[in-house]
């Protein structure tokens, strides 16, 4: 087992060392710096864009806020908005109630002084019937008992005494 990549020699291992340090050198020199800052910049980028997203979710939060706030007013205004409505609505039906009422008082009354028009001309038409009838009656009667001209004679003179004593 003499394989010289198993078990090296002296030698070998300290060009490893000087190719080892030179590595390290270069890296240090040249490498490390230029990681360095991308890891920096890396990390300030992280940085910025977890700052970025605070600043993103608390402006969210606050959007949401506001809109539920402005929902929440729209909703008031809505139901203020049907209350009245609602208000306005009842107010044209009590309107509408109070006017029909008046109207049918009105057309009560206009119908009772109608009918006691048509009342009191009824009884005087009956009034002015019944005085007609009566005078048909009166003479009917006169002339049957006025038929007999002593009897018609006589009865001018009573009636004529009559008209002076008054």
């Amino acid at each position: 087992m003499n394989n010289p990549l198993v078990s090296p020699g002296l030698g070998v291992i300290v060009w490893m060392l000087v190719s080892f340090g030179i590595l390290v050198f270069i890296l240090m020199k040249w490498g490390w710096p230029a990681i360095l800052k991308a890891l920096n910049e890396r990390e300030k980028a992280i940085s910025d864009a977890l700052n970025v997203a605070e600043k993103t979710k608390a402006e969210m939060s606050n959007l949401k806020a506001q809109n539920e706030e402005l929902l929440k007013q729209a909703k008031q205004e809505r139901d203020e908005i049907l209350r009245n409505a609602r208000a306005t609505s009842d107010q044209i039906v009590e309107d509408a109630r109070i006017k029909a009422t008046a109207e049918a008082d009105r057309i009560v009354e206009n119908a009772r002084e109608n009918i006691n028009y048509e009342k009191l001309k009824a009884m005087h038409d009956l009034k002015n019937q019944i005085a007609n009838l009566s005078i048909e009656i009166a003479e009917k009667l006169l002339q049957a008992e006025l038929s007999d001209k002593q009897k018609a004679n006589d009865f001018i003179k009573q009636e004529i005494d009559k008209a002076h004593l008054n």
